[in-house]
């Protein structure tokens, strides 16, 4: 019998995947899509290159939120699909993915399911596609095999069938007896996985996933509240089994533990340390490097101009609106390379939110200053990234940038008006400690997590942003400890024009991350364009997004040292970082710098 494996199932570059497959004697792959979209290669060369492996692809996937769905919403959505079954026959694929439906507009109808799906079998069919319907074990409707299966046979459409996936079967519990009433020639596709079973999970994850209070999903101060109701006058004592804990640093462990237990205590009313004092912008990010040629490139092409020099410190400021980069050739300079080392946060009580920092355990950093230098109060995150509380064109209080003395300097008309987030690689063990520290020590608020696929594993992502999005810090760390010495950190800056702006770079002699075509053409699949719209992203490298608020547009640098630069610009109130994007945007990383 033959056999094949998913592009998802393995690591790597799709090249690399490919050749594992092969190698390792499959017969046959399913091509990922995100595996294509972040692929150099067109789908005429991956498919030249299976052909040369001995591999066939035998599934193209998935294809989602498809059936069931409004009107409007499905003729969007044979749009697109007519745009993947042309994708899908320059790659040879002959069987098209199609999961169950989780859109928050599908409906629970049978009868449409099987109406839409029909009519997208009939569009498969004029290009030789079969179209193989799956039920997600999360699906909005349809979540369960047979299910799915009734709506197939209602159809009764040649091109229609079904994928039998073991996970999505077993995971629900669902009786596999009636597999043996679907017609063979109706499963179009089978898919096999085991995972652990339910019955595990209370015991695994108490003995290896808690966390410390304020870092995972539970009312802790509400069960608190409750037992200090009753007059209980003892300790407030953490258990916590976890498997990162027990790996890493014992020191910075025990501050993390002590740090949550302080928040609680404030959270329940036992104690009152200093208020949060939230910041209210980005003051200056620093980068530190032993060579700041490189740096100084870079910037002078994105429109930054080097407006002063410190008085005592090797350290200049490059400035473009709003915007300021501070490059340090000191000797804390990183060995590695030039990286991000600090960050100014405007705050509107730099002295109140260093007492808020120090009695939530963060270390105040000793700070090398001449006598005329400016008193700034600065902590270290968890990661080692210094915070500076600033004031910033405040008369009654100390600027930062009477440090400073102006060089002569000519300003061009870069389009940069601010920064607009900042990226930052958190050790592979302190993810959740970072965004407990910024929630509790700075006040900003914690978004959801997410995974971001990257060539070579996931990559989970959290950012934290004060009220009105003015400061927003995406933390992210790898799925492996090696995985934080891999990923840059970036500097993202907000314009009103980003082509005008990315055209400007490339004019000054910058070099933009090259995008794969494959992204753009999914792009069109998936968005209409004006006229020559898509062709101007395709030419700049820019990038596109969108969410239930607005547009996201943004494109990237190549990267110097651990540090790359993005250009973002955000209209209608986007709120997003176009974490869609950025698979793309890892593996174009990989690949440009020989990964």
């Amino acid at each position: 019998m033959r056999t094949s494996i998913a592009t998802v199932s393995l690591s790597g570059s799709l090249t690399e995947k490919l050749t594992a497959a092969s190698r390792a004697g499959f017969d046959g792959v399913e091509i990922f899509e995100n595996d294509l979209l972040a692929s150099p290669l067109t789908p005429e060369e991956i498919r030249a290159r299976c052909a040369d492996l001995g591999l066939t692809v035998d599934l193209y996937q998935p294809m989602r939120d498809m059936e069931a769905v409004p009107a409007e919403v499905f003729a969007a959505n044979l749009r697109r699909a007519r745009h993947k079954f042309e994708l899908m026959g320059r790659l040879g694929a002959d069987t098209v993915l199609v999961c169950s439906s989780v859109h928050p507009l599908a409906v629970d109808d049978d009868a449409l399911a099987a109406g839409q799906l029909s009519e997208l079998a009939s569009l498969a069919q004029e290009f030789g596609i079969r179209v193989a319907y799956e039920a997600l074990a999360w699906g909005r409707h349809v979540s369960t095999y047979d299910h799915a299966w009734s709506i197939v046979a209602s159809a009764d459409h040649p091109a229609l069938g079904t994928c039998l996936d073991s996970f999505h079967i077993l995971s629900r519990g669902s009786d596999p007896k009636g597999i043996e009433d679907i017609p063979g020639e109706k499963i179009f596709f089978l898919q096999l996985a085991d995972a652990p079973l339910p019955a595990m999970d209370v015991l695994q994850w108490s003995r290896h996933y808690r966390c410390f209070p304020g870092q995972g999903g539970f009312d802790v101060p509400d069960l608190v509240r409750r037992v200090l109701r009753t007059g209980y006058a003892g300790p407030l004592s953490l258990e916590v089994f976890n498997d990162v804990y027990r790996q890493a640093e014992a020191g910075p462990t025990a501050v993390d533990a002590h740090r949550s237990l302080l928040l609680l205590q404030e959270t329940v009313g036992v104690t009152t340390p200093p208020a949060p004092v939230v910041p209210t912008g980005v003051a200056f990010a620093e980068l530190v490097t032993p060579d700041a040629a490189p740096v100084a490139t870079l910037l002078g092409a994105r429109g930054f101009a080097r407006t002063a020099r410190h008085r005592s410190k090797p350290v200049d400021l490059w400035q473009q609106g709003a915007a300021r980069v501070l490059v340090n050739t000191g000797p804390a300079g990183r060995r590695d390379g030039t990286g991000l080392a600090a960050i100014g946060l405007e705050s509107p009580d730099p002295v109140g939110a260093a007492l808020r920092a120090e009695a939530l355990l963060a270390p105040v950093l000793p700070r090398r200053r001449a006598v005329a230098d400016a008193p700034l109060d600065a902590v270290a995150a968890p990661d080692g990234t210094e915070l500076f509380f600033c004031a910033t064109d405040r008369a009654e209080l100390p600027d930062w940038r009477a440090d400073f003395e102006d060089v002569p300097h000519e300003s061009g008309p870069g389009g940069v008006r601010r920064i607009d987030h900042l990226g930052l690689v958190q050790p592979w063990h302190q993810f959740d400690e970072a965004a407990l520290f910024h929630r509790s020590v700075l006040g900003l608020h914690a978004q959801e997590s997410v995974d971001v696929a990257d060539p070579y594993g996931l990559m989970r992502s959290r950012a934290v942003t004060n009220a009105d999005g003015s400061v927003r810090i995406a933390l992210s760390v790898g799925a492996a400890p090696a995985d934080d010495t891999v990923h840059a950190q970036h500097i993202a800056l907000a314009t009103d024009d980003v082509v005008a702006a990315a055209r400007r770079f490339v004019a000054a002699g910058g070099r933009p991350l090259p995008i794969p075509a494959n992204y753009y053409d999914d792009l069109a699949a998936r968005f209409e364009f004006a006229e020559g719209e898509l062709a101007t992203y395709r030419e700049l490298g820019i990038l596109y997004d969108r969410d239930a608020h607005g547009e996201f547009r943004h494109c990237y640098t190549r990267t110097v040292g651990r540090v790359f630069f993005e250009l973002v610009q955000r209209d209608g109130g986007y709120r997003g970082y176009g974490a869609q994007n950025a698979p793309v945007r890892l593996a174009a990383q990989h690949t440009a710098t020989g990964g």
